[in-house]
């Protein structure tokens, strides 16, 4: 049996991933699981797709909707996509040509949960 410790990884789950980042210091085992998910959202073009993803009529967006609203090719939509995808932040799933993207509700309130100040008491 491993001693290992199990890794971390961003659930789609209501519970916070971990304290928010006034309360307590983010451990290096927890940053480098959440680094790639504010990395991919540091992206304009990933950051506007999110937005579409997340705000879509039905919850979900397909890649037809999501190309024509850039100037950019098609591969380099899909590039995005992925890596939204491979950060966690969203599932997709493929309906006959077309694939179909989802938000993950969960894992963004973990990540706005992280970044929560709560207001200081006024004197």
């Amino acid at each position: 049996m491993s001693k290992q410790p199990t890794p971390l990884t961003l659930l789609d789950a209501e519970a916070p991933c971990c304290p928010p980042l006034a309360q307590r210091r983010v451990p290096a085992e927890t940053a480098a699981v959440l680094a790639p998910a504010f990395k991919a959202l540091g992206d304009p073009v990933r950051l506007q797709l999110m937005s579409m993803i997340a705000s879509a009529e039905d919850g979900e967006a397909c890649v037809c909707d999501l190309t024509p609203a850039f100037d950019l090719s098609g591969p380099t939509i899909s590039h995005h996509l992925r890596t939204l995808r491979e950060a966690g932040l969203v599932d997709a799933e493929r309906r006959g040509t077309w694939v179909y993207y989802r938000a993950r509700p969960g894992v963004l309130r973990q990540l706005a949960a992280l970044l929560t100040i709560e207001p200081t008491p006024a004197r």
